[in-house]
């Protein structure tokens, strides 16, 4: 699959950091068809890199930090699911994504045989 092959280039180097972390999670993610097509699609924009997308969780993490004034936090796994599903512009964990709108001006068969 194509997008293996984007995570595991784009998570190349980083293996001991937050950016293979997020490549793992989207793996995880990913089993899902649908989601899998949109992540596919986004990460050949480096704006949705998986860079990117760890500077997103990282940035959750220092606006926590700043407003509890720990040292330190921990993000969460289903906090990282739900930011990175909002970067990508997946469905929630547990819903469906919206179908497609059905479009009733389309030829029928029958329009292409004549």
């Amino acid at each position: 699959m194509k997008l293996h092959k984007l995570i595991r280039a784009q998570q190349k180097g980083h293996e001991d950091d937050d950016i293979f972390t997020v490549g793992q999670q989207l793996l995880d993610i990913c089993r899902d068809p649908a989601c899998a097509a949109i992540v596919e699609e986004d990460l050949a924009n480096k704006a949705m890199s998986l860079k990117a997308a760890a500077g997103k969780i990282k940035a959750w993490a220092d606006a926590k930090r700043k407003e509890t004034k720990a040292g330190c936090v921990c993000v969460p796994p289903d906090v990282a699911d739900r930011i990175l599903r909002e970067f990508y512009g997946l469905p929630q964990m547990g819903q469906t994504p919206a179908p497609m709108p059905v479009v009733d001006d389309l030829p029928d068969f029958e329009d292409f045989l004549s």
